[in-house]
């Protein structure tokens, strides 16, 4: 679908100017900017809501302050989204992505929250989101440090080490880890409801199936009786944030560390939805704007905790949405900021989603987390394992990954600031697969290109990669992790 084109004022001197030739410029009648708007929060709202109620169930919280992390989330959505689509000096990638709520730090956040509370996870991130600011321009510069046999073990990791959260919601956390009959209808009854609705819808509404799933599987509960609106109308229906509501930041080396750890993970993430972006949209992307988008990623780690939520990356639903309707347009995307911006002012629609009960959330979440564990085997399956030693990395990363959910006393006996790091999964197989992939596929690399290309001849990139002189391939698509 073809709009009207305009130039961006927003770039700044030093940067080529937008025009009209950049297709995400186009800019569309008032109508399409809201109807394909509503098509990208519909796209994105479950996997919004899932961390704050991860972090919810974690730490403790009581239905009302659920809802305000949950508006918390779906405010900082709509403000980061809208400095990524139109951008704020050396912040955002003027391009039609959205940032939500992340997927990758839950492991760790929960583990920090879990011991510490949320000042200590709040205060974490922002350091973390700082040192990701500072190393934006680095990462943008190191990508051949994350190919798809790097990004695509940890994101399958992200996605496995979320299962066991599913599983928790169905059985109520029970000891037996046994869920009861009813628990097991609702959990059962939402994912059968959830993949029926992903047959039959196409479109955008069957990119919005878990949504509608988590609805219906709602109402089946109220019929059972399982469903306790009291709490919804507690608390104020309009609200403006406020900013450290549970308590000022507290900073512990240890969760530090480990946040920086998973700042390097959503940074790489980043730069791979920004790279299938960019393809999907047809527009070339250089060193600079990469490291603006990463800016902003990271940015959303110091903003969010002073409005109680939480760090967030570029969710790739949307990526799909934009391939599948053609429309390429960043204001379309900035138009779902706003609405997202002005949900996020209603604690109430956050309580809604908060009263939603934990086994719905559960058969709901096996399908949005187990799609994290797909987009990685996705990704790990563009990946070439003749004449090199890939399948080690692949195979090295996920057996680390996995140490800590299987056997979650595995670091006991470490000291405790190292027993915090590596209890994530997510850290121990990052580590272990950049590791392995400079070991076996990062040195020696230079001489080998000088002896491919020996007059340094080189093409033109295309959409899709980063004019440094090297290209990914296929970016990974992570399924809004």
């Amino acid at each position: 679908m073809k709009f009207r084109k305009g130039g961006s004022d927003t770039a700044p001197a030093d940067r080529a100017p937008a025009t009209a030739e950049r297709p995400e410029d186009e800019r569309p009648p008032l109508r399409h900017l809201v109807t394909y708007g509503v098509q990208h929060i519909l796209a994105l709202y479950a996997g919004v809501v899932t961390p704050p109620l991860i972090m919810a169930a974690a730490v403790g919280l009581d239905p009302v302050e659920t809802g305000l992390i949950i508006s918390a989330a779906l405010l900082v959505a709509g403000l980061m989204t809208l400095v990524q689509t139109l951008g704020v000096w050396r912040f955002g990638m003027r391009m039609p992505l959205v940032i939500g709520a992340s997927f990758i730090p839950i492991t760790a956040m929960t583990a920090i929250g879990g011991s510490s509370g949320l000042p200590a996870v709040f205060g974490a991130s922002i350091v973390a989101g700082l040192f990701g600011i500072l190393i934006a321009p680095v990462m943008a510069s190191l990508i051949r440090f994350f190919p798809p046999v790097v990004t695509g073990s940890v994101i399958t990791i992200v996605g496995v080490s979320l299962i066991p959260v599913a599983i928790g919601w169905i059985t109520d956390n029970s000891e037996t880890g046994t869920p009861s009959d009813t628990n097991l209808l609702l959990g059962g009854g939402t994912l059968v409801i959830i993949l029926v609705l992903s047959r039959v819808l196409r479109g955008v509404w069957g990119r919005a199936s878990i949504l509608l799933g988590m609805v219906l599987g709602t109402l089946l509960a109220a019929a059972l009786g399982e469903v306790d609106f009291g709490a919804v109308g507690q608390g104020p229906v309009f609200s403006l944030p406020t900013p450290f509501h549970f308590g000022p930041p507290e900073f512990q080396v240890a969760a530090i560390v480990t946040m920086c750890v998973m700042m390097i993970v959503i940074l790489s993430e980043g730069m791979a939805d920004i790279l299938a972006v960019s393809a999907v949209v047809g527009s070339k992307v250089d060193r600079r704007r990469l490291a603006d988008g990463l800016r902003a990623d990271a940015a959303m780690a110091v903003v969010a905790p002073v409005l109680n939520s939480f760090p967030g990356s570029t969710f790739s639903q949307n990526i799909g949405l934009i391939a599948l309707n053609r429309v390429r347009s960043r204001y379309v995307v900035a138009a779902g900021a706003v609405l997202l911006l002005v949900i996020g002012l209603f604690p109430i629609l956050g309580r809604v989603v908060a009263m939603i009960p934990s086994p719905v959330l559960g058969g709901a979440g096996l399908v949005l987390f187990g799609s994290v564990a797909a987009a990685g085997i996705q990704t790990l399956g563009r990946v070439d394992y003749e004449d090199n030693q890939n399948i080690v990395i692949v195979a090295v990363a996920l057996g680390f990954g996995v140490l800590s959910i299987v056997s979650p006393d595995f670091f006991a006996t470490f000291p405790d600031w190292a027993t915090m790091i590596l209890h994530s999964g997510i850290v121990t197989a990052t580590a272990s697969a950049l590791l392995l992939n400079v070991f076996f596929n990062v040195w020696g690399l230079g001489r080998r290109k000088a002896a491919d290309d020996p007059d340094g001849t080189g093409t033109d990139p295309a959409p899709g990669t980063v004019d440094d002189g090297s290209t990914q391939g296929s970016p990974t698509s992570s399924a809004g992790v």
